[in-house]
């Protein structure tokens, strides 16, 4: 029930934003020296399959199935006075070998809705709203029967004010004194083992901070195109000046009209969450503040815009 209203959510926020995107390029077509007034949209979705098929092969291996699909679109608002900027995140893997059943590779819902107000220039008094999560029950393959994930475990939001530096058109610095965080660990498992930095048996983590967001979006060449984003928080509260990282950056290659590859990264570090490591069969550490990273690569039917 919880997947469908935060499923639903999110599917009337895209189409409330593309709507008023249709609209607003229908009305507001004029331009100042170097901005467009009215709507910038885009994006990349990419789906994409690899498929490996062994018979009596002596040099060893297994059958394999895989499937990602990758939805990354934004669409910005720009007015005389304001700056609105709307940032959607989907993205989904699974793999499958013949002697297992369909593992998740990839998994994230990531929402990003920023607004502000021009004080000068370039400067912008601005509110940012951020919700991540993910959409499946994760697991610490091959062992599938205990799960350590799940939608909204965990779910991070993030409530931030402050000022946006836009020096350029596809450049912004966001510098937010004012931050609440809220980690959500819904599900009793992971919550009673104390994942992602709630205390055991809660099932929420109320941090308040300070928190610093870059984001770059560039067409590097001809059929290339960078995205790039970090997102830096500490808490005031606690162990104030460590901090909390998320950095993604995807980059587009578009090899005709319907077929692109993407490569995708995000590296995550947070004191806060436990990486716990099988060093021997059945035999568990459990490290904090670990460097996590991800790395996808996407060849298949791709769309960008």
């Amino acid at each position: 029930m919880k997947k469908s209203i935060v499923l639903f959510i999110l599917l009337c926020f895209v189409s409330v934003t593309f709507s008023q995107v249709i609209d607003g390029e229908k009305t507001l077509k004029t331009r100042t020296a170097d901005t467009l007034i009215g709507w910038k949209k885009g994006g990349v979705v990419n789906i994409s399959t690899a498929q490996t098929s062994l018979t009596n092969w002596a040099a060893g291996g297994q059958s394999s199935m895989a499937v990602n699909g990758l939805l990354n679109i934004y669409a910005h608002n720009k007015q005389e006075k304001t700056l609105w900027e709307n940032y959607l995140i989907l993205g989904y893997g699974t793999l499958k070998q013949k002697s297992t059943g369909w593992w998740k590779t990839d998994d994230r819902i990531d929402l990003t809705s920023k607004y502000g107000r021009e004080l000068t220039n370039k400067l912008y008094a601005a509110g940012l709203f951020n919700f991540r999560t993910q959409m499946a029950t994760g697991y610490n393959y091959p062992n599938d029967s205990v799960k350590i994930s799940d939608f909204l475990s965990p779910g991070y939001l993030l409530f931030a004010v402050g000022l946006d530096y836009v020096p350029l058109p596809n450049f912004t610095l966001f510098f937010a004194p004012l931050t609440y965080k809220l980690t959500i660990v819904s599900d009793d498992v992971p919550a009673e083992a104390g994942a992602f930095g709630v205390d055991p048996g809660d099932h929420t983590k109320a941090e308040f901070g300070g928190y610093i967001r870059a984001s770059y979006q560039k067409n590097l060449m001809e059929n290339v195109a960078l995205q790039t984003k970090i997102d830096l928080f500490t808490n005031y509260l606690k162990d104030f000046g460590v901090v909390d990282v998320n950095w993604e950056t995807m980059l587009s290659f578009k090899v005709n009209k319907y077929i692109s590859a993407t490569l995708s990264t995000q590296l995550l570090y947070d004191q806060d969450i436990t990486i716990r490591k099988e060093v021997d069969p059945g035999v568990f550490e459990e490290y904090n503040s670990k460097v996590q990273f991800k790395e996808v690569l996407a060849i298949g039917l791709s769309v960008q815009f």
